[in-house]
């Protein structure tokens, strides 16, 4: 039998952050745990105020289900997001944690890292973003500056996005690449991208609302920028509606249910030409781990949620000058830092 765990946390970040949908200083997220026998897998799962997902609401759904998932019979990780699908329906959130939690625990069986297991070889990898969430121009600036990166991701979705640009670019001559996070209407997007090339940007995230199928056609026929979806794609059923409006998509994959659906994402885009990035949704060392094991597979990712955050849970990510490393233990490859874990309460 599974034995089934979780620990909900309040992760501080180190600067408030502020995208077009709202600020926090704190980014609450539950990481469930999955045991047998001497091993024990990890998942994590953070709360998304729009998209109505809270910590206790996992926890309840939890509870609810607990006899059903720890009578599982754990034998094939993808077999085992297909029981989680009919059990907790409309549930990604948790399905991703308690997914992630069965690849690394399946993967500790075996005794390899997770991206051994999944035949990837650990080359040609993409670096990570540093993420400078919206503020004034003073505040970005001093956090650009106390974090040198050789890439950086600008949220933005403003009236004055354009002179947030202009002056960050003062100061660092590193590619950005810009998040929108719906924030523009279609004729801001159409002025703003010509004047994005010439500050050195590389590529834009979902620049118009998700509702505006049309108007993403044609801002792709017009834009010079690559244009990815993110609020556009949540589920693999999105997919194939992103290729006519996007160049790429990124695939979160607490969104999406977890690495089950998203390595099926990720096959789907590349049948229909479509780029393929990973982002993150300010996981913790755990949740991004699971992302980083993933990378040998993606043009792009984002996996810098430990980087902002003032105190992380665990380890065995390290990040040096955009290069992301997985630790060589098996499945995840991560360690929680003793004191943090283990006096946090938890339920059995």
């Amino acid at each position: 039998m599974l034995h089934l765990r979780y620990y909900p946390f309040e992760l501080a970040f180190e600067y408030p952050f502020t995208i077009s949908k709202g600020t926090k200083t704190h980014q609450p997220t539950l990481v469930v745990a999955l045991g047998l026998g001497s091993l024990t897998g990890f998942g994590e799962a953070p709360a998304i105020s729009y998209y109505n997902v809270t910590v206790q609401g996992m926890i309840d759904a939890l509870e609810a289900k607990r006899g059903v998932i720890e009578r599982y019979a754990l034998m094939d990780p993808q077999r085992f997001w297909h029981f989680l699908h009919h059990l907790l329906p409309g549930n990604e959130f948790l399905i991703a944690a308690l997914d992630i939690a069965g690849w690394d625990l399946f993967a500790k069986m075996r005794r390899k890292p997770l991206h051994q297991l999944l035949g990837l070889k650990w080359e040609n990898l993409p670096i990570t973003d540093y993420t400078i969430g919206l503020d004034t121009a003073e505040t970005m600036i001093e956090k650009l500056k106390a974090h040198p990166w050789p890439l950086y991701k600008i949220k933005l979705g403003r009236a004055d996005d354009i002179d947030l640009l202009r002056a960050l670019r003062q100061h660092t001559e590193a590619p950005f690449r810009v998040d929108a996070n719906e924030g523009w209407t279609f004729d801001e997007a159409k002025q703003l991208l010509p004047e994005l090339v010439k500050l050195g940007v590389n590529m834009v995230e979902q620049p118009l609302s998700r509702k505006e199928n049309e108007a993403m056609k044609e801002l792709k026929a017009f834009s010079p920028l690559p244009l990815f979806a993110d609020e556009s794609c949540v589920t693999e059923e999105d997919v194939k509606a992103c290729a006519d409006g996007f160049h790429g998509i990124n695939i979160k994959l607490t969104k999406c249910g977890g690495i089950t659906p998203a390595l099926r994402m990720e096959q789907e885009a590349r049948k229909l030409g479509l780029k393929v990035m990973m982002g993150s949704m300010n996981e913790s060392t755990v949740g991004s781990a699971a992302i980083a094991h993933l990378m040998p597979i993606l043009d792009e990712v984002d996996v810098d949620g430990p980087l902002l955050l003032k105190e992380d849970i665990a380890e065995g990510l390290t990040y040096e000058n955009g290069k992301v490393n997985v630790s060589q233990y098996t499945g995840l490859g991560v360690g929680f830092k003793g004191v943090k874990f283990e006096k946090n309460q938890f339920r059995n």
